[in-house]
């Protein structure tokens, strides 16, 4: 998408003129109408206007340009720095929560490649934006500056500190996961003001839906989620810290949910995917992935720390039933259990299938063991159909470093 260079000015928002003769230049614009459709919309997203700003969102311009093949696919891409861009579905979810108003003033802490902020930019007044990495921050500001963006504020600076000049502000959207909310945020969120953040240790984060009353924080927990690591003082004087030699993984037999919000803990990305009762070969509840359509996502992820200079092999052992399955349209899209592994830049490295499940009408305890790359810092256990269509039951998920 080419640079703006007319707008109108509404209730204060910057919006771009001619957006049609845009779009109809846009080689982008079916492959984020697809995106919306099957990966935002269907998965519970229903705000208009959010749905609307993320078809007319150029998201391609705010990942490098050798990742612009996969900008319109929902999964978090490397930019540099240790530091992602995140998935549209949670881009798309965090906004919704927010409910962003025409009105609103919104500080978000961590710009990383500023796509959040050009999210907002059309549903709220300002956005004033923070980035702690100075290369990041420098190049998410002329992103936004080219694309005119003119509603959007950037800094370079510690989020966690807010902004204090600007404040007070109606929403506050939190991109990166403190360990707690930072008290300058909250002295910062207007009275009735929102703020969404993921809390939590390392590889466990959940969202945290904040709302202002009486000077007070009222609190609502959401769903699992998982954030990269943050840069800085934050990340190093975490109290509870992960033992990458330690590699494990969180509630592997489905049986927590603490709040009973119908998302199991541990797990996030949680899609197509039901908690059954009873007839579990360990403890009381196990799940269950279908899906009826190729391609589509069905599935759950949960991250762990691994040194793979310490760590060689992994076992993975697992009880699973595949009742039914189709392989999807590409090789790799079948059902199973696969860990990816990221270097210290999160830079992807290899992934490990965990065998080849058959077709079957009772239980099956499977294990492997399989070789950990030695550049390995940390690692994604993503079990499900995988995009294959059917339907496949999971229970007792462990993964233990064989020493």
């Amino acid at each position: 998408m080419k640079t703006v260079l007319l707008g109108l000015c509404v209730l204060g928002v910057f919006l771009p003129v001619g957006a049609s003769e845009l779009r109809a230049a846009d080689p982008y614009e079916r492959e984020r109408g697809f995106l919306v459709q099957e990966y935002v919309q269907k998965e519970g997203i229903t705000n208009e206007r959010v749905l609307a700003s993320m078809r007319d969102t150029p998201r391609h311009l705010f990942v490098p340009r050798e990742l612009w093949s996969l900008a319109y696919t929902d999964q978090a891409l490397p930019i540099g720095h240790e530091q992602t861009i995140s998935p549209p579905f949670i881009v798309a979810y965090m906004t919704e929560m927010l409910d962003p108003q025409p009105t609103d003033k919104v500080l978000e802490i961590g710009t990383g490649s500023g796509y959040q902020a050009a999210i907002l930019a059309p549903l709220v007044k300002e956005v004033y934006t923070i980035e702690i990495v100075e290369p990041l921050g420098k190049r998410a500001a002329a992103t936004l500056k080219r694309q005119q963006y003119r509603n959007v504020f950037p800094k370079i600076g510690d989020g966690f500190q807010g902004w204090p000049d600007k404040a007070p502000f109606d929403k506050i959207i939190v991109t990166c996961s403190p360990e707690s909310i930072p008290l300058p945020l909250i002295e910062q969120l207007k009275e009735g003001g929102k703020m969404i953040i993921p809390l939590g240790e390392r590889y466990q984060q959940v969202f945290y839906l904040l709302e202002k009353k009486e000077g007070k924080l009222v609190s609502r927990q959401l769903q699992p989620t998982l954030f990269v690591p943050m840069t800085g003082q934050s990340e190093q004087q975490r109290r509870v810290k992960p033992d990458p030699s330690r590699p494990r993984l969180v509630n592997g037999s489905f049986e927590l949910d603490e709040n009973q919000d119908g998302f199991i803990d541990g797990f996030h990305y949680q899609r197509r995917l039901e908690w059954m009762e009873g007839n579990a070969p360990h403890g009381n509840r196990y799940v269950q992935f279908s899906s009826d359509q190729p391609g589509q996502i069905a599935h759950m992820l949960q991250g762990f720390a691994i040194d793979g200079r310490n760590v060689k092999k992994l076992r993975i052992s697992l009880d699973a039933w595949l009742h039914q399955f189709e392989p999807g349209s590409e090789p790799h899209q079948k059902p199973g259990l696969v860990i990816h592994y990221y270097d210290e830049r999160r830079k992807p490295l290899a992934s490990n299938r965990v065998g080849d499940w058959t077709v079957g009408n009772q239980w099956e305890r499977l294990d492997h063991t399989v070789n950990v790359p030695s550049e390995a810092r940390e690692a994604i256990v993503q079990i499900g159909l995988n995009g294959a269509t059917g339907k496949v039951s999971v229970d007792d998920v462990a993964v233990t470093p064989v020493n």
